[in-house]
């Protein structure tokens, strides 16, 4: 199975709420107008990059990647990653992998010191990213706002 990854673009938005709908089951139906109201925020947002994955002609996951500034380790960026999900018709089948791989190669072209991204507490989720080089050398915090 051949996998390309690629920025996304405004007409994958439909298939890219729908992905999330997959990550997020419990979350409302976004309307359309705020979808694309959120989107044009997100294109215009320097250093924000959704990478998609294709097999087939077939959008199979994504992840969604920010380089953060920063005023440390010598002024080299941050990339985070966020929102990472392959529909489960494609898992198992290096969708995944290709979208990280992807990730690390956008941080290293931005100068980026580091990928740094949170993970679901399930331990298949936690074996993914290790199998892609991803250590767990810290732990998290969040407070969501209501």
């Amino acid at each position: 199975m051949k996998i390309t990854v690629r920025s996304a673009v405004e007409v994958d938005l439909s298939v890219l709420l729908a992905l999330y709908s997959e990550l997020n089951p419990d979350d409302p139906q976004l309307p359309e107008t705020s979808a694309d109201a959120i989107w044009a925020a997100i294109s215009r947002q320097q250093g924000r990059t959704i990478l998609v994955a294709e097999t087939g002609g077939t959008v199979a996951g994504t992840a969604d990647c920010i380089v953060m500034p920063n005023l440390t380790r010598g002024g080299r960026a941050i990339l985070f990653v966020e929102n990472v999900v392959v529909a489960s018709s494609f898992q198992r089948r290096g969708v995944g992998r290709q979208l990280m791989e992807a990730a690390v190669r956008l941080g290293e072209s931005a100068g980026c010191y580091k990928v740094q991204l949170l993970a679901a507490d399930d331990a298949y989720v936690h074996t993914f990213y290790e199998a892609c080089g991803f250590k767990a050398l810290a732990e998290g915090f969040r407070r969501y706002i209501p």
